[in-house]
């Protein structure tokens, strides 16, 4: 672990530094609080600091101040070391936000034992973001592919109508569902299974945008939120999608090899109209249907879904470029 000296005194720094050469840490020197300030604000700064209260330029009750003014993450542990050792210059250097203060001259050992202290934190706060990153992640994704779970699709979603609203955009939503995919786990199992729908999902994910928005909200449902899309483009996008699964089988193993395919609904948002994240999934939901009903493999685009703020149903579909006719 890298940790910052910083000290006016050469003298100081170099003894400190193979102080710390020696106790496995990797040391980055600072000769004035300026340089220091430079290294602290800087991307990926060392952890742990070892400030000298006077310096020139910024002192060490300076540095500790900005530094606890960036609350980022992860925290840095800051040891203030100085001869001032009155007990209110501890209260002084504690409360412009030190973790330890050592009074000098000091004991090498009782440093030692300081700066393990201020790892221990350190790891520990790192292990900490870790985890909550790890459940963050695994509150808001599909365990199996990867992309965003249900909850997260429609928030983002919801976010990406808002801004349209403000923008005076239009976004489109494509449902995607797996063609007979009950018949792929009784036949083949739901280990085959899983694998078509990693399958799926790669390869739904290789023709979206990079900003479009892929989730995962049903067994073996997608949804894909298109922002600045109008009509005309979630057509060809619906088509990209379906052809994406179609063009070619699926390699569950070594000696089983799937043709799949997938039925595609579409909806778009209206300029000006507020709607729901729920109300144009539902209208997609329902030129979906109409798709599986038409014989799959196809692309449908919800009637009127373009133009009125009345979502109106699927009885007269827009097929989409490559879809099938019934």
């Amino acid at each position: 672990m890298r940790v910052l000296i910083a000290d006016d005194d050469p003298v100081a720094r170099v003894k400190l530094r193979s102080l710390l050469k020696k106790w496995s840490y990797r040391p980055v020197l600072a000769e004035n609080g300026d340089d220091a300030w430079r290294i602290l604000s800087a991307e990926d700064p060392p952890l742990i600091c070892i400030l000298d209260w006077m310096m020139p330029g910024l002192d060490g009750i300076d540095l500790c101040k900005r530094v606890r003014a960036l609350k980022r993450e992860p925290y840095t542990y800051l040891i203030l070391v100085t001869g001032k050792g009155r007990p209110e210059d501890i209260v002084l250097g504690m409360g412009a936000g030190a973790d330890d203060y050592v009074t000098k001259p000091y004991d090498h050992h009782e440093l030692e034992v300081r700066v393990r202290a201020g790892r221990r934190v350190v790891d520990l706060q790192l292990e900490l973001i870790q985890t909550r990153d790890r459940l963050q992640y695994e509150a808001t994704h599909d365990h199996l592919t990867g992309h965003l779970n249900r909850a997260e699709t429609l928030q983002q979603l919801n976010r990406e109508l808002a801004r349209a609203r403000r923008e005076e955009t239009e976004v489109g939503v494509a449902m995607i569902d797996v063609d007979f995919f009950k018949r792929v786990n009784d036949t083949h199992g739901h280990a085959a299974g899983d694998e078509v729908l990693r399958e799926v999902a790669r390869r739904l994910q290789s023709v979206v945008r990079s900003y479009d928005v892929l989730g995962r909200i049903g067994g073996e449902e997608f949804v894909a939120v298109l922002p600045t899309c109008t009509v005309e483009d979630i057509l060809h996008v619906g088509d990209r999608l379906r052809s994406a699964v179609a063009s070619s089988p699926i390699v569950v193993s070594e000696d089983l090899v799937l043709p799949v395919t997938v039925s595609v609904g579409l909806a778009a948002s209206t300029k000006g109209v507020d709607v729901s994240g729920d109300k144009l999934l539902m209208v997609a939901d329902a030129a979906l249907y109409r798709a599986k009903r038409d014989g799959r493999d196809r692309v449908v685009l919800a009637k009127n879904a373009s133009t009125s703020g009345t979502f109106a149903a699927v009885d007269a579909p827009i097929q989409g470029p490559g879809s099938k006719t019934g």
